[in-house]
């Protein structure tokens, strides 16, 4: 599941910068905003790469622009792009998922493992860093260590949209649709911009799943 809701939500602008840029700034971020959400990476990236010209050492521009690589196929592009994001921000939560999902993708399985287990020796308390070994742990196959981990992640943080959509997706693939269906309404009161959350709870209640009765 992509996270695209991650794009609108980034904050722009550096202390000292003049006022026009930052509005020039601001300007390209929407457009490419924009165009990203219609489909139109190659658009985005071009005006997110206008948008870095100006402000070179924003993280959140360095993600755009690195989704919009992901999007386009190139991986190493992808990759440069998030690792200078997270050069400037380590524990940037949109931009890990990104880095590790790209690497997941190249089979550096052990590099991702690797990334994660420092981010939990720096973090043992960091839901982030919890809710990522919970995906891996859900992508490898693992869906017991997998919801264990995503719980542990919602015990620190009841409103983190990431374990909670996930631990939703390890609910729907142990046939539990109607907790996963609350898991994914809880997601969504945290953050609107979810399209794909939004679609797998139109999924489940087409399917007939009902929030679980009181016990």
């Amino acid at each position: 599941m992509r996270w695209l809701g991650w794009l609108g939500a980034l904050a722009l602008g550096w202390a000292g910068c003049a006022a026009p840029a930052q509005d020039r700034v601001r300007a390209y971020n929407e457009d490419a905003v924009f165009l990203y959400q219609r489909g139109d990476y190659a658009g985005a990236r071009d005006t997110f790469l206008a948008a870095l010209t100006l402000q070179p050492e924003d993280p959140g521009l360095l993600y755009n622009a690195g989704q919009c690589y992901d999007r386009l196929g190139d991986a190493t592009k992808a990759e440069t792009y998030y690792n200078q994001c997270l050069q400037r921000v380590p524990n940037h939560p949109a931009c890990r998922h990104a880095q590790v999902a790209l690497l997941v993708r190249q089979g550096r399985t052990a590099e991702v493992t690797r990334l994660i287990e420092d981010w939990l020796k720096r973090e043992p308390k960091s839901a982030e860093a919890l809710a990522l070994d919970g995906w891996l742990w859900h992508q490898a196959g693992d869906l017991p260590r997998a919801q264990i981990r995503l719980q542990q992640a919602l015990e620190l943080d009841p409103r983190n949209c990431r374990a909670l959509t996930e631990l939703a997706l390890v609910y729907e693939a142990v046939q539990m649709p109607d907790r996963a269906l609350v898991l994914y309404e809880r997601s969504l009161e945290q953050d609107r911009n979810q399209p794909d959350v939004a679609a797998r709870i139109n999924f489940l209640l087409s399917r007939g799943a009902k929030p679980p009765k009181p016990e």
